[in-house]
């Protein structure tokens, strides 16, 4: 019999239905796994143990108590751990900050909720950055998040915690966010699936606001079909939301397990942040990619490039104001990480008309992008750069506009379809010679993840399944 951890969400979840396996000897599993193997990757700033498995021990009430099991829970039982930018009432939450030490949620967040009604373990919060604003997880509060695929190295940001976790079989997968790329980046440096959200299709309600649109839940799994499960759940609305996503024609379950057709797929693999280079290994990748869903039946051509450099100064002037977004008691800021006081520092000093201006100027390069845009089906390109980078590699030398300088050059294609609001995925495609996942990313027309979520089904098919048979030594 396979371990619990070489089980698909959807697997463990079928068979606590059929009562083959207990939620609890499934959170057993995990916590014991947490447990032994995090101090390798850093996934977890706060195990919940006790919480975890007195939801297991509910659980398993309910699937002995059930006359019928279609009318349980679609994930009853299975394990998955939230980011620790979101709030779970009664759990503590850093924010990846030493100053919020002590802090503890007041409510849910309701996609929380939306994952415990759906029977969810919530065995953990993931480690992520300080206010989720850099795009590598190295923080005051938790050791450093490292992709398994080789531990000197960063398992990425906001959401590296959450990539850690499900990588190293830690969790079978998790909730993540994505401001600027914070799902895409950790999954292609961690060799998984992840999925964007069209903007406003999952509320940040009660507490966070969405003023720009900019970030968003969504999953990470390590299938598309898992991903889709956890999209299906987390998707709603709240009273209160600036923004809400096109319905969509089909459920993202039903679109994991339909073909896509014949689409037409454009591709560009230019940066948009100047003096960004690509790695070989990179553009290795995005061609196998090319190669693969021409293979597929699809047309696949070049595209100009629907947004230039001019959008970068405009997007800098958000995400400064934006770190200034999470309180901090003045008796606390000498406990702020030096790149998150350079943030705020210019965050602070731009003025509101500023402000409003980059966010107009943004607005425009996005209508004049979609006259491009709209041309194509779905729209692929790198992830990130380079393959995934030491840990410590973006403070390096401790001078926080450089460290600013090299996650533009290292993350220059995700932040464009937080701009836009279009869905974007990573897609686990390609690995070097010493081992190192490379992803590559497919963007879809706004309000079509599940034209998306096909496709990248197809292309996992095409691949073996699992996206091939790699696994990280520490398996």
């Amino acid at each position: 019999m396979a371990h619990i951890h070489d089980l698909t969400a959807l697997e463990q979840a079928a068979a606590v239905r059929a009562r083959e396996l207990s939620p609890v000897e499934i959170t057993k599993h995990y916590l014991e796994r947490a447990e032994r193997l995090d101090a390798e990757v850093g996934a977890f700033v706060t195990l919940t143990a006790d919480r975890a498995l007195e939801q297991a021990r509910r659980a398993e009430a309910l699937v002995m108590t059930a006359s019928d099991p279609r009318e349980l829970p679609p994930l009853l039982g299975v394990p998955v751990p939230i980011k620790d930018l979101n709030l779970v009432k009664d759990v503590p939450v850093l924010f990846g900050s030493a100053t919020y030490e002590g802090f503890v949620a007041p409510v849910d967040d309701s996609v929380v909720e939306r994952l415990r009604d759906a029977g969810t373990i919530m065995i953990g919060k993931t480690a992520t950055p300080e206010f989720g604003l850099p795009c590598y997880t190295e923080t005051s509060v938790s050791p450093p998040a490292r992709t398994p695929w080789d531990p000197s190295r960063s398992a990425g940001g906001s959401s590296g915690g959450a990539a850690a976790a499900v990588a190293a079989g830690l969790a079978p997968a998790a909730q993540a966010s994505d401001g600027a790329g914070s799902i895409r980046i950790p999954a292609a440096v961690c060799g998984l699936f992840g999925i964007k959200p069209t903007r406003g299709r999952i509320s940040a309600a009660p507490v966070v606001p969405d003023l720009a649109g900019l970030s968003t839940n969504g999953p990470i799994a390590r299938t598309v079909a898992d991903a889709a499960a956890l999209l299906e759940i987390m998707a709603h609305n709240q009273p209160g939301d600036l923004y809400v996503a096109p319905p969509t024609p089909v459920g993202f379950q039903e679109a994991a397990g339909r073909e896509p057709g014949r689409l037409r797929i454009g591709r560009n693999a230019v940066p948009v942040v100047p003096g960004a280079e690509v790695h070989p290994e990179v553009l290795a990748g995005y061609e196998k990619a090319s190669a693969l869903l021409e293979s597929l039946g699809h047309e696949v051509v070049d595209m100009p490039p629907p947004f230039n450099d001019s959008i970068v100064a405009e997007f800098e002037k958000l995400w400064f104001c934006f770190s200034c977004m999470h309180p901090v008691d003045p008796s606390a800021a000498h406990l702020l990480r030096p790149f998150t006081r350079w943030l705020r520092e210019r965050g602070f000093a731009t003025p509101a008309p500023v402000f409003l201006q980059a966010q107009a100027a943004l607005q425009t390069a996005t209508r004049f992008g979609f006259l491009v845009m709209n041309d194509y089906d779905a729209i692929l390109s790198p992830t990130v750069t380079t393959p995934p980078v030491p840990v410590g590699w973006f403070e390096e030398g401790g001078d926080p506009e450089e460290t600013f300088q090299r996650m533009k050059r290292f993350a220059p294609y995700p932040a464009t379809y937080n701009v836009s609001g279009q869905p974007a995925v990573n897609l686990p495609l390609h690995w070097t010679a010493d081992g190192l996942p490379i992803g590559v990313m497919l963007a879809g027309r706004y309000g079509a993840e599940a034209t998306l979520i096909s496709l990248s089904a197809q292309v996992e098919a095409a691949v073996g399944g699992f996206w091939g048979t790699r696994r990280p030594a520490m398996w």
